[in-house]
């Protein structure tokens, strides 16, 4: 019997967002109305057990569109956008291709476009060489000005009495943003900001679920991918917030036993581009070597659902 004792903590919400949700269902749904194979540029979404599911059902993932050895067969664009170059591609080479860009990048990538209508010095706020600020930076023909903290912002040569907006990635950590965000207002007399904030409702949404049980805990599990950036996220809001440790586990199979000695207090989550079923599988694992208590703090269901294009739909 297993007598070592470990408190659970579960945040709420955690896994899948809707933009996940409808990147994965499209590669799904073009694979099941044009057969295999399906090409996939970029990773879907940053998880490696999401790709290996999909390239075990018939997707082959590539980085450029010339990799592409059978041109009749349809192509899939990632969650995180891409650049215009890239659609124009496709089209020069007459694919067929599915754009899987989450909705609210793609409200991000309108952002920008109307800003350069106005003639409006743009900065954006992100991480250099993320495929969704490639996609972003890649939307219009002015120059972006890429800013990824406060020191950036200072070193901006930019008119200080001029006009300017800023957009933001939307994975990014709330509390820093808020801080970039102020240095930019400081330094600028007249910002133009988005509409509606740009870091997305589920990287917020999880960002505070993990606030909220942090401090109970010892050790803070975020399931997720080393280049994934709100997964990344999720582990510093994790020690920010009170965790004696955080731990990005990419496989939950591989994680340090030894981790747990003298520990009786974990969180656990999964970052938006992690499914549920690995927080499952690693309790499971859990179970089988201690006492487990599960605590989760009732939390409201998001109910966020993007339709996937009309074109897919007759697939289903």
């Amino acid at each position: 019997m297993n007598t070592h004792q470990i408190k659970i903590y579960l945040a709420g919400p955690r896994g899948f967002c809707a933009g996940v949700d409808r990147a994965i269902l499209m590669v799904e749904e073009a694979l099941k109305k044009y057969g295999n194979p399906v090409y996939v540029r970029h990773e879907i979404v940053h998880n490696k057990y999401v790709v290996e599911d999909l390239k075990e059902k018939g997707a082959i993932f590539i980085d450029e569109l010339n990799e592409i050895k059978d041109l009749s067969r349809p192509v899939i664009f990632s969650a995180h956008g891409v650049p215009k170059s890239v659609p124009d591609e496709a089209k020069n080479l007459n694919l067929l291709y599915f754009d899987a860009t989450c909705p609210l990048v793609s409200k991000i990538h309108r952002e920008v476009e109307n800003f350069e209508k106005q003639n409006l010095p743009i900065i954006l706020i992100g991480h250099h060489n993320h495929p969704e600020v490639i996609g972003t930076m890649g939307q219009i023909k002015s120059s972006i000005h890429l800013v990824e903290n406060e020191k950036d912002v200072e070193l901006l040569k930019l008119d200080n009495n001029k006009k300017i907006a800023y957009v933001t990635q939307t994975t990014l950590s709330v509390d820093e943003t808020k801080e970039i965000i102020k240095a930019i207002k400081k330094k600028f007399n007249d910002v133009i900001e988005p509409r509606k904030n740009d870091i997305c409702y589920a990287t917020t949404n999880r960002q505070d679920a993990v606030k909220k049980i942090a401090s109970n805990c010892e050790v803070f599990f975020v399931i997720g991918a080393y280049n994934s950036s709100n997964s990344i996220r999720l582990v510093e809001v994790a020690k920010k917030y009170g965790a004696g440790k955080s731990i990005l586990l990419e496989n939950i199979e591989q994680f340090d036993e030894k981790i747990f000695k003298n520990i009786n207090s974990i969180g656990l989550t999964a970052s938006a581009s992690a499914p549920e079923i690995l927080v499952q599988k690693f309790i499971e694992l859990l179970e089988k070597k201690f006492d487990i208590e599960l605590i989760q703090d009732d939390f409201i269901k998001e109910d966020v659902n993007f339709k996937i294009p009309q074109k897919l739909k007759e697939a289903i």
